[in-house]
């Protein structure tokens, strides 16, 4: 426990310097502390420093570390203390010693749903620099790594590195306006990668292995809905690997060496099948080309007969869970446009009746009823998403809003015009937020109701509506 601690920051304090280890903590508290002011983790940086400084150095008594980190635990559990704020804090407090630092160490905020983020204008920069360079890269270390909180470590080190670089090199160019487009040119794979790999370590934190190879299965579906469950489910499992292994490791090159290779795959695989997909892949850059598949629009949904539905011995065999993913698969490739929250929730609604109707004394009589009402709620569930989000892909937003407009005013003739006004500007953030690829899980899965067939086994909840 304590001598672990002490010899971890102590290690990173030696290796790296007061400096970056200093930058590093910053980055690593804006990130645990999502919802911090700049102040609270000025207040916390200030303390983890000081405590390194003063207790780091050669020849340092080895209780020097642990007398320092009680009264940082001391001070956070005291009065009006200056450090984030957590509902949590109160029960580490309770707790003494060791058990009391660790608790309070393994505290963090949920992560940012939709990055704060918004990058000034180059001007804005360079007022901000010239007036206190230091109190600029803490302020600009603090929100970055509070909005892109869940990319891996080295991606927002490596991408807040050559942004300041960037800032500070341009700031003081007799050429301002070509030196930071040039500088924005040569980051823009590190700055898209930082982007990504936070949309896609949120999709994993939030949904696991298992529900992120689904998601992934899905979205590629509908980008390419005439491939088949056999050539990407593999690819769907690659990915899901890819970011087991990097959304939380501290390997430099993890995430971009890594999606590389995946994207080398998917290209392999998808290349000659379609032509989009072969645009994608045609640039030098593998990881150019992932940002491409990622950000293809649906395809339009192709004339498919009606999807084979899983038997329920299938269900309930070993392979139940592959079975119920290929059904929900089918599904995806037949409606293109249903958002990735919708499909989510068919998911979980599907391994709940697995698990329920599989363990159930009448397995079959369970899935049987549950089949039913799948057949009269699912069509006009899909439906409805399937709509929304296609007439989003389709139109422009004023042309969106006004379709949105005419169509509420069909279902709800009665309904007052600030009523109408207010559930259009609700469904059109929905849309633009949850309709595109790579949207954010547990905000967007907050917005859709939880959908399962109501049937005897048990009252389920109701459809979107």
């Amino acid at each position: 426990g304590k001598a672990y601690v002490r010899d971890k920051v102590c290690q990173e304090f030696q290796a790296l310097g007061k400096e970056d280890f200093r930058t590093l903590t910053i980055i690593a508290n804006s990130r645990k502390f999502s919802n911090a002011t700049f102040e609270e983790i000025s207040h916390l940086v200030h303390e983890i420093v000081s405590l390194a400084e003063t207790c780091c150095v050669e020849g340092a008594d080895p209780s020097c570390y642990d007398a320092g980190s009680s009264a940082l635990s001391a001070k956070s559990c005291g009065g009006g203390s200056p450090f984030p704020a957590h509902p949590g804090t109160a029960g580490c407090c309770a707790q003494e010693g060791l058990e009391q630092k660790l608790c309070l160490a393994a505290l963090r905020h949920p992560p940012q749903q939709l990055p704060r983020y918004l990058q000034p204008s180059n001007e804005e920069l360079c007022q901000a620099f010239k007036k206190d360079p230091k109190d600029f890269a803490d302020r600009f270390l603090h929100e970055y790594a509070s909005s892109y909180g869940q990319a891996p470590l080295p991606v927002l080190l490596g991408s807040t590195r050559t942004f300041l670089s960037m800032v500070s090199t341009c700031c003081i160019s007799p050429a301002p306006t070509s030196c930071f487009l040039k500088e924005k040119l040569e980051r823009k794979t590190l700055s898209l990668l930082t982007l990504l790999s936070n949309r896609v370590c949120s999709h994993f934190t939030a949904y696991g292995k298992e529900k992120v190879t689904f998601s992934y299965l899905t979205s590629l579906a509908q980008k390419m809905p005439g491939a088949s469950f056999e050539d990407l489910f593999p690819l769907a499992e690659d990915a899901a690997e890819v970011f087991s292994q990097c959304c939380d490791s501290v390997a430099e090159d993890c995430m971009q060496k890594k999606l590389s290779e995946h994207t080398a795959k998917a290209c392999g695989v998808l290349l000659a099948r379609d032509e989009r997909f072969a645009d994608c892949c045609n640039g030098k850059n593998l990881m150019q080309s992932y940002f491409c598949i990622l950000a293809l629009p649906p395809a339009p949904a192709p004339k498919l007969p009606e999807a084979q539905k899983p038997t329920n011995e299938q269900l309930c065999g070993e392979e139940g869970a592959r079975h119920a993913k290929r059904y929900l698969f089918e599904l995806a490739r037949r409606h293109t446009t249903v958002p990735d929250a919708f499909l989510g929730k068919l998911y979980d609604a599907s391994e709940k009746v697995r698990v329920e109707c599989c363990s159930a004394k009448d397995a079959s009589a369970c899935l049987d009823s549950k089949r039913q009402q799948m057949g009269e709620e699912l069509p006009p569930f899909l439906e409805k998403a399937n709509q929304l989000c296609g007439q989003y892909t389709k139109l422009n937003f004023l042309d969106f809003k006004k379709r949105l407009r005419e169509s509420l005013m069909q279902t709800m003739p009665k309904a007052s015009p600030e009523l109408l006004g207010q559930l259009v500007e609700q469904r059109a953030d929905f849309a633009s937020t949850c309709c595109p690829p790579n949207s954010p899980p547990l905000y967007c899965a907050a917005k859709v109701k939880p959908w399962a067939p109501t049937a005897p086994c048990r009252a389920g909840g109701q459809p979107l509506r």
